[in-house]
């Protein structure tokens, strides 16, 4: 062989090694690795391969070592910790109060004008709307990613185009959607103590202007609110009989009453001095009872003669209880990347301060609804617990494998390094502590020791061959951290499509991705810098002869599996095709998000319609609290800890918790069976609620939205949807929203037009009339300098049509009976409008039961349900299906679209990398096998709980796919190392398998022992991770047990399509000489 063979054949790179000459060839990979650094710019030749200053400077990396750790821990201490990630929704809303005004007249003056005017607002993907009895609600989503900062001022910009609201409407309130469920801190709830005198509403401004803003000051509380209306108003409350007797017009005594303020008429100049001139109109509450109303017989008529003015509390809309006890209701929201645990820790001192100092002395308590700190430290002690468990687990099958302490502490110290790191990263990051992130570190810890493994055994590899502790070191780390380098890229670059997720799940899936590959960016470098400098500080000098590094029998029988070369093709064709048709055909139904429950059982309450608070505390509210109490006392079980009731206008909620949280199921059986069954017109339905439940209206729903402009139709229509859903899925949980069954009565009153004309009069008069015998016509507002409270002109509500038809109204022909202006008859009209995306709707919202994958609902709905459901459709009505169902097909469109982009970027790296088209071909042929692994866990786990592809466990595949390919990596660059030695190829593989299997084995076992606790694990968060971590160990160990047949099959593939038996140069192993190679 000439020089210039033996160059290329032999190439080397003349590192000086303490203590001699390197001898040591680093990978074909490794060449390429340091083409691909400095063809990038990234680093020069001596960054690229840092073995040698390893043993140099191996007190500074030592100290850096413990100062990066140090910092690790510090930044544990100091990181936000929460439930979830922080989510940012971008949605707008906007809320509009029209006291006293109906769904339809809210409607039509309201939200269909702001409706209008936000059409063509850019990124808008969906406007909801909701039209209530007395305001309006609209909310505005927009694509995932928008800046909304230029849109939130667009929106207030727009509504300045709105045509004039009614003058009893408030202005509208616009907000971003920010004060979702999932960023609710807490609730707690006021009581009245035994002996205090109520009712406890009596208090509300006293927790308005004392407790509430000492809650707000609270680092962590973004914003507190009590969840009621206004605890007083002034109510001027008139006798329409004596009103009528003096002839009291109650127009003209609405125009009198509302003109009542103080106007400013400019300005006055008298000689050099200039006086504002200010009409001082506004009369107070106090001398309200002597205002001049009208005149009769020459006399002056008071408003005291015919009424008076008081400052009352309002007419009840709802009310709360906590354990039994009547209470007034505080909701607290949290910032953006608080720690939760600490916020409420510093609630609870504030909120003992807040008894001692306010509540105790005035006799009133505060109690919190849930702890809801309790699931967060659940969920760490779950996922700690289960971190340490498969790090001890990892650490045994390390020992088992290695029989040495020392190298199982040096190939240890990656996974402390590598945490403690990852979270310095995150803290600079501004991330936060959460369960995906946690999950994240659990999962790595598996993952970060496979480069030290690697290090460690193609050290000691090169001990066995003679080389010192120090060159063996420098010699192994050199020789396969190419590999290492184009592993770690390749799984940084499979969770690419993860991080490019925009919605709301891919920023909870982001955590996790970006959580992993940080971890295993960090152990590269442990393991390049950390392993090769402490290696001969702890590796024994007898430890290549105690440990057998090389597994020869057992590699020399998987490099003949495919000899033969006619073996090559039906094995690859067996090994590549057959599991992705395996995999396809054993795939279980996917889903959206798994049902992770959160200990506590959430019962929504239907309320017969038009039925007053009052009538539904003391008919349908008090059987629920006297049913409760054995429970809540203990003496029959499941006995409760806690347990809320919040009611508002035509419905209300029900919150319970048991002591003991396996028996959450039993209450969840109580409360449908017993506690909330038999009331009468009452519907309600009891769930345990959902961790996830805020996505989307719901972790696992389906919406069918049924639009038209016809009310009647829409409510056919909603009917008979749920009619045939409920046939087809029985054990689902079917509401429509607006609910038709829910309507309000109503007393339809319709103008004699000839007789207000006779009587000189017309429809709006009579319409100021009807608002002040009804709920009280609004004039406007009283501030005393620190509060607003409303005023109402308002007459004692009738008890029966037939009083009400005979009230008097004065008239200029004299008093005339209402009856006698206009027909009164009862009637039903809708307790609320929907609208969506501009036009009415009923929605009917679907939520399966846990044993149903969402795939297969949707399924059947496509095919029993919605063929249907169109056909019966009425004129004018049209059908649009989405909630979770939608997102499913858009996110696992995305999911994949954005993972086959990742495939071609990895395809790019390795073509690279390893300059050539076929062993790129061959790394990438691994995946399919890893794939059928997963499908497999899956069932597996399947056989014990109910497992469906849900998107968290589709992100287990990404990080499958990377841990595979990079062990793919590493045989193929070894395989060609030793092919570049002059090797053949049958011989280059035996090599390849002799060098790295056992570092392969090592490491693929270390991941699944560290999986496993989290795939076998019980508990309510166990939910979150068992896809993830079924996926993880049926994959690995399937690749584990077969990639090494695999891999040599293919790399037999050009010899056996050739028919030929020499060995082959399929790739050029010349070095460029910019390099510095020599001889």
């Amino acid at each position: 062989m000439d020089a210039q063979a033996e160059q290329l054949a032999e190439p080397h790179f003349p590192f000086a090694v303490p203590g001699g000459h390197s001898s040591a060839k680093p990978t074909h990979i490794g060449n390429h690795c340091v083409m691909f650094a400095i063809s990038c710019g990234l680093t020069d030749m001596e960054d690229a391969m840092p073995a040698h200053w390893t043993q140099t400077y191996r007190a500074q990396i030592i100290v850096a070592l413990l100062l990066l750790c140090g910092a690790g821990v510090m930044a544990l201490f100091r990181l936000p910790l929460q439930l979830l990630p922080d989510l940012e929704e971008p949605s707008i809303s906007i809320w509009t109060a029209w006291p006293g005004s109906a769904p339809s007249e809210i409607e039509r003056a309201i939200t269909e004008p702001q409706e209008r005017v936000m059409r063509g607002l850019e990124g808008l993907s969906e406007i909801s709307a909701n039209a209530n009895a007395g305001n309006s609600f609209l909310n505005l989503q927009f694509a995932p990613g928008t800046d909304l900062d230029p849109v939130f001022v667009e929106v207030i910009s727009r509504l300045q185009r709105v045509p004039a609201l009614p003058r009893e409407a408030s202005p509208p309130v616009v907000t971003r959607g920010s004060d979702g469920p999932e960023r609710t801190l807490i609730y707690y709830f006021v009581q009245m103590l035994p002996g205090t005198e109520g009712p406890v509403e009596r208090y509300q401004a006293l927790v308005e202007q004392k407790v509430l803003p000492r809650l707000q000051q609270v680092p962590g509380v973004a914003s507190a609110r009590i969840n009621s209306g206004p605890d007083s108003e002034l109510r001027i409350e008139i006798d329409p009989v004596r009103a009528a007797a003096l002839g009291i017009q109650l127009p003209s005594l609405v125009a009198t009453l509302s003109s009542l303020d103080d106007v400013s008429a400019g300005a006055v100049e008298f000689g050099r001095t200039s006086y504002t001139l200010r009409l001082h109109g506004r009369f107070e509450p106090e001398a309200l009872d002597q205002l001049p109303v009208g005149q009769i017989d020459g006399r002056v008529v008071r408003l005291s003669e015919i009424g008076q003015a008081r400052f009352q509390r309002p007419d009840r809309a709802g009310f709360s209880y906590q354990n039994g006890n009547p209470a007034l209701t505080l909701q607290l929201f949290r910032e953006s990347n608080t720690n939760v645990l600490d916020t409420l820790a510093r609630l609870d001192q504030e909120v003992a301060a807040i008894r001692d100092e306010v509540l105790t002395p005035a006799g009133l308590a505060m109690e919190k609804s849930f702890e809801p700190g309790i699931f967060i430290k659940r969920a760490l002690s779950f996922l700690g617990g289960n971190l340490g468990l498969g790090l001890v687990a990892a650490l045994i099958c390390l020992w088992l494998f290695l029989r040495d302490v020392r190298a199982t502490v040096l190939i240890a110290i990656a996974v402390p390094v590598s945490l403690c790191c990852t979270l310095l990263v995150l803290a600079l990051l501004g991330r936060n502590l959460n369960m995906i992130s946690i999950a994240g570190l659990a999962f790595a810890v598996g993952m970060v020791m496979d480069a030290a493994i690697v290090v460690v055994e193609s050290a000691l590899s090169e001990q066995k061959r003679g080389a010192s502790l120090v060159q063996a070191a420098v010699q192994g780390t050199r020789r396969v951290a190419g590999a290492l380098v184009a592993s770690t890229v390749t799984t940084v670059a499979v969770f690419l499509p993860v991080l490019a997720l925009k919605d709301v799940e891919g920023q909870v899936f982001a955590d996790l991705a970006l959580t992993i590959s940080i971890a295993v960016v960090v152990s590269l470098a442990v393991a390049l810098w950390v392993v090769p400098a402490l290696l001969p500080m702890l590796i024994r000098s007898d430890a290549d002869r105690r440990l057998d590094v090389a597994w020869p029998k057992l590699a020399a029988r998987l490099a003949s599996a495919s000899e033969p070369t006619r073996r090559a093709v039906p094995i690859a064709l067996l090994l590549v095709v057959g599991p992705i048709l395996a995999a396809i055909w054993l795939a279980p139904p996917r889903d959206y998000l798994p049902p992770v429950k959160r200990a506590a059982v959430d019962a929504f309450l239907q309320m017969p319609p038009g039925m007053g608070a009052d009538r539904i505390e003391s008919e349908l509210v008090q059987p629920i609290l006297e049913r409760m109490r054995p429970y809540m006392e203990g003496k029959q079980e499941p006995a409760l800890l806690n347990y809320y009731i919040i009611t508002w206008p035509n419905g209300g909620t029900l919150g319970a918790r048991v002591k003991d949280p396996s028996r959450i199921g039993e209450l969840e059986t109580l409360l449908n069976d017993k506690i909330l069954a038999g009331l009468p017109d009452m519907q309600a339905f009891a769930r345990e609620g959902e961790l996830f439940g805020a996505f989307g209206g719901g972790a696992r729903s389906i919406w069918i939205h049924l639009r038209g402009s016809e009310i009647e139709a829409l409510q056919t229509a909603a009917a008979r949807a749920e009619t045939l859903i409920r046939a087809a899925l029985p054990n689902a949980d079917v509401q429509t929203n607006p609910n038709a069954a829910a309507d309000a009565v109503e007393i339809a009153v319709l103008p004699n037009d000839q007789r207000l004309a006779e009587l000189g009069l017309n429809r709006a008069w009579l319409a100021d009339s009807l608002r002040v015998l009804g709920d009280g016509r609004f004039l406007g507002e009283y501030f005393d300098g620190e509060r607003r409270q409303p005023i109402l002109l308002r007459a004692p509500a009738a008890t029966a049509l037939e009083d009400l038809a005979a009230t008097p109204l004065a008239t200029p022909a004299g008093a005339v009976g209402l009856g006698e202006l206009a027909d009164l008859s009862r009637t039903r009209a809708p307790a609320e409008l929907r609208r969506v995306n501009f036009s009415r709707a009923v929605t009917v919202s679907i939520a399966p039961s846990d044993s149903e994958a969402l795939e297969d609902v949707m399924a059947l709905l496509s095919r029993d349900v919605l063929p249907t459901l169109r056909r019966d459709l009425p004129v004018g009505i049209s059908l649009e299906v989405g909630g979770s169902a939608g997102k499913l097909d858009a996110l696992s469109m995305s999911l994949l679209s954005n993972l086959g982009l990742a495939l071609l970027c990895l395809a790019l790296i390795l073509m690279l990398l390893l300059r050539s088209a076929f062993d790129t071909a061959a790394v990438l042929a691994t995946l399919p096998l890893a794939a059928l692994g997963g499908v497999l866990g899956l069932r597996i786990l399947g056989w014990f709980v109910p497992q469906p592809l849900d998107l968290l466990t589709m992100i287990g595949f990404v990080m499958l796919l990377s841990m595979v390919v990079a062990n793919a990596v590493l045989l193929v660059s070894e395989t060609r190392a030793a092919e570049a030695d002059g090797n053949s190829l049958d011989a280059a593989i035996e090599i390849a398998l002799s060098e790295r299997l056992r570092a392969l084995t090592l490491g693929a076992l270390t991941g699944v022992v560290g999986a496993l606790p989290l795939a076998v694990s019980p508990g309510p968060a166990a939910a979150i991770y068992r896809g993830l971590a079924a996926v993880t160990c049926g994959g690995v160990t399937l690749s584990l047990l077969l990639v090494a047949v695999l891999i040599p099959a293919l790399l037999h593939l050009p010899r056996a399509w050739r028919g030929q038996h020499e060995p082959m140069n399929l790739i050029n192993t010349s070095v460029p000489s910019h390099l510095g190679v020599s001889p």
